[in-house]
């Protein structure tokens, strides 16, 4: 099994063997802020998915709000509130060992992506997590990210995915339930777990928790 484990062996396999280049387009579309453009796309996306890497290694959290959670201070700062969750903390313990961070931030129906990376830190200033409130309840804190790369991707990946086709939908009951899942995890650690009155009243939950 051939692999690739240079950057002259990756080269060549893409770009000299198939006689490609790196489109002027794709270099230009690079910048180190946020332009008006990707602050339009940034403001109207409800989803992002944030990377980070710290000393227990890699994390890739889902973050979601409605359109507009994110807020672009200036062209080179960008704001993210964080939520109530799970108390993990994985993404943050990652922040405080290592600020690197990335962004991927979806739209639905919509093709492009927006690609942001920088250098992030956790804010807890009462006054600036009352300004990202909802419901009335305030940001439990704000990263805050200073943008070095902010880059859009073209459409491809999601055409190929059908990821916003209609006929790409699964049923949530094909899958396993929550619950049937955590009662796995249970039983692994001696636990009794009552799966079907989980799913039953996690709908209820759900409004109560998730702010």
């Amino acid at each position: 099994m051939k692999k690739l484990t240079s950057i002259d062996q990756l080269e060549g396999h893409y770009l000299t063997s198939q006689n490609r280049s790196v489109s002027d387009g794709a270099k230009w579309k690079e910048i180190d802020h946020i332009n008006d453009h990707y602050e339009q796309f940034i403001q109207r996306s409800p989803f992002l998915i944030l990377a980070t890497h710290g000393e227990n290694g890699l994390d890739c959290s889902p973050r979601g709000d409605p359109a507009g959670f994110v807020r672009v201070v200036n062209p080179k700062c960008i704001q993210i509130p964080d939520r109530r969750g799970n108390n993990r903390l994985d993404s943050l313990r990652n922040i405080v060992s290592n600020p690197s961070v990335a962004l991927l931030f979806l739209i639905p129906n919509v093709g492009e992506t927006i690609r942001v990376s920088g250098k992030a830190e956790i804010v807890v200033d009462e006054d600036l997590c009352k300004s990202f409130a909802v419901n009335g309840k305030p940001a439990s804190s704000v990263i805050s990210i200073t943008v070095e790369k902010a880059y859009f991707q073209c459409q491809k990946a999601l055409v190929r995915s059908k990821l916003w086709s209609a006929e790409s939908h699964v049923e949530r009951k094909d899958l396993p339930s929550t619950g049937s899942m955590v009662k796995r995890f249970a039983e692994m650690n001696e636990q009794d777990f009552d799966a079907n009155s989980y799913d039953a009243n996690y709908p209820e939950h759900m409004k109560k928790t998730i702010y």
